[in-house]
């Protein structure tokens, strides 16, 4: 069980605000930290925050500097030094478009949407915020793209081959268009709908997903691991995903083998299903639904047909993204959110105009441990 923090800071920790009816049990906002300048008793605080809230906020982080945003994600893992998806991302790969690399703080990336002259040692870059339009099969109408949304993608962070997936995701947002809501709609016949801010980041706790689960199906869950395809941005790049964002339609669109990059076997990552959180021991039906590709039983059976492995994730994790289990952060300028990347899923919504200049900062770094088994 977690360690109650030290008494030495002055940060506060305050249950982020969430609607009425909201069945979303985590997230937290910090006040009075100085994240420049983090003391060892301020780390404990917000160490032990992270893994009890899963997802903290920081308000009015305007200033912070690249470098101390760095410092910070580094601190929940201080052997880790490499970006999370590594040194480059593949031109084929369905992360290409969206990253732009601080070319002074090379962990730290820069997303968002438009022209932007100059940036952090940047100069006339292009943001492109991601639309469903270029991963689901079936999109929103276009006349509807201003009104309506999905989710882009539910994911974890993390490469999925040859590197381990990053402890911490911080965000940092630079400049925020503040425009209407968007209606999130489903589309996967269940009539479900949720309210979000324009290009709002959601999340959904895999602690919540494990809980949700029948005494037969945690069984399952326990001893069973997932093996992730081989260059799995790349393997997937032709395919689609289902409308509710949480794992790929299987039309046999994936890349074959001899159309990959050069792959090393021994680079293939199999995780268990359910990851350990390090502070509470509490379980997290922790999947990256869009990048799996076989399922290894207790029994030591392996599930390969690659669209019944995806129908058996999807039904394990569905339940947890129910609208009243999903927290959508509203940006405001200046706001770091980090959160617990082995506790949580997360995804992209909303769509901008060319016009509308947004800007994040995003660090996060490759593990320096596989993540904690049951």
């Amino acid at each position: 069980m977690s360690e109650p923090p030290s008494t030495d800071s002055v940060i506060t920790v305050h249950p982020l605000p969430v609607p009425t009816g909201s069945r979303v049990d985590f997230g937290a906002q910090l006040c009075n930290a100085d994240l420049e300048n983090i003391s060892a008793a301020d780390f404990d605080v917000i160490c032990n925050a992270l893994y009890t809230h899963q997802l903290i906020v920081f308000k009015d982080q305007a200033s912070l500097s690249p470098k101390a945003q760095y410092h910070l994600t580094r601190l929940f893992d201080p052997e880790s030094d490499v970006y999370g998806h590594g040194k480059a991302v593949g031109a084929k790969s369905v992360l290409h478009p969206d990253l732009k690399t601080i070319p002074h703080q090379p962990q730290v990336q820069v997303i968002g949407n438009g022209h932007v002259a100059s940036f952090e040692g940047l100069e006339n870059i292009q943001l492109k915020h991601p639309h469903h339009r270029s991963f689901h099969r079936d999109p929103v109408p276009e006349r509807e793209d201003r009104t309506a949304t999905r989710f882009y993608r539910w994911h974890i962070d993390a490469a999925l081959y040859g590197l381990d997936p990053p402890k911490v995701t911080s965000l940092l947002a630079v400049r925020v268009p503040k425009t209407e809501n968007q209606l999130l709609c489903y589309d996967d016949g269940s009539g479900d709908v949720l309210s979000v801010p324009r290009g709002s980041t959601v999340f959904a706790s895999s602690y919540k997903m494990y809980d949700l689960l029948s005494e037969e199906d945690k069984k399952f869950v326990r001893g069973t691991k997932v093996s992730y395809a081989p260059h799995p941005y790349t393997w997937m790049a032709n395919a689609k995903s289902r409308p509710d964002g949480l794992g790929m339609v299987s039309e046999g669109l994936e890349l074959e083998r001899s159309s990959l990059p050069e792959i090393d076997d021994s680079m293939i990552k199999i995780y268990p299903m359910c990851w350990k959180n390090p502070k509470t021991g509490k379980l997290a039906l922790q999947v990256h639904p869009s990048a799996v590709q076989e399922l290894h039983l207790e029994d030591g059976s392996v599930i390969d047909d690659l669209e019944k492995v995806r129908e058996i994730v999807h039904r394990l994790q569905r339940p947890g993204i129910a609208p009243d289990l999903v927290y959508a952060v509203d940006w405001d300028e200046g706001d770091l959110a980090l959160f617990n990347n082995h506790g949580v899923l997360h995804s992209v919504t909303g769509s901008f105009l060319p016009e509308e200049v947004r800007i994040f900062r995003q660090c996060n770094l490759a593990a320096s441990e596989p993540p904690l088994e049951p």
